[in-house]
């Protein structure tokens, strides 16, 4: 399994960080270490004064694919839930001055957080989900599918061309504006439409 994650797909992020809006999608990767477990609690790391969240859709992989075709795309993905991407802003910020990578500031241990998968079904319209995330009960963040640049076709196909799709592979879709940092005793919950479907507390 690998979390596979896609970065400015919502051109309100971009701007609020200051980054160019993508002709491509931004791709980068985290490792399956990177996944929080169900009911294991997130720790703040020792290594950041400035953990970020940042709340997205996330596809579930059903089938091994490569070469994928967008118009078939569809057939490689069935389930959807909302996750956190955390971010070490610091050290990405570090790294990204000396032009060099940041994984660390993006990959490291239990910073993908995902919540129940719901399955996606013929009827459902996935270019108009809502989700949303609220910090200690406030809503901080709040996107619809039909902002992405980049639809959840279009990712799946790029991404298909330079790695290969494995069942249960996770896609982060990116995060819309409203991103910000979290501290130790801040609670967490991510929505699909008014449904809780992620809660999590800072500790």
């Amino acid at each position: 399994m690998k979390i596979i994650c896609i970065g400015r797909n919502y051109a309100d992020h971009a701007k609020e960080l200051g980054n160019d809006i993508p002709d491509e999608p931004v791709v980068f990767m985290k490792p399956k270490s990177a996944l929080l477990q169900a009911h294991t609690p997130f720790y703040y790391p020792e290594f950041t004064n400035e953990l970020h969240y940042e709340c997205e859709l996330v596809l579930r992989v059903c089938k091994n694919g490569k070469y994928i075709q967008e118009r078939h795309a569809s057939n490689y993905y069935n389930g959807i839930t909302v996750g956190i991407d955390f971010t070490a802003r610091d050290i990405q910020d570090e790294c990204k001055a000396k032009g060099l990578p940041w994984e660390k500031a993006k990959a490291f241990d239990n910073s993908a957080a995902v919540g129940k998968f719901i399955d996606i079904t013929p009827g459902m319209n996935l270019k108009n989900i809502n989700f949303s995330l609220q910090k200690n009960g406030e809503l901080v963040q709040k996107g619809n599918s039909g902002g992405m640049i980049f639809s959840f076709d279009s990712i799946i196909s790029h991404i298909s061309n330079y790695f290969s799709l494995n069942i249960g592979d996770l896609i982060f879709t990116g995060t819309p504006a409203g991103v910000g940092e979290c501290v130790v005793g801040d609670e967490l919950e991510a929505f699909l439409d008014d449904k809780s479907q992620l809660k999590m507390e800072i500790k």
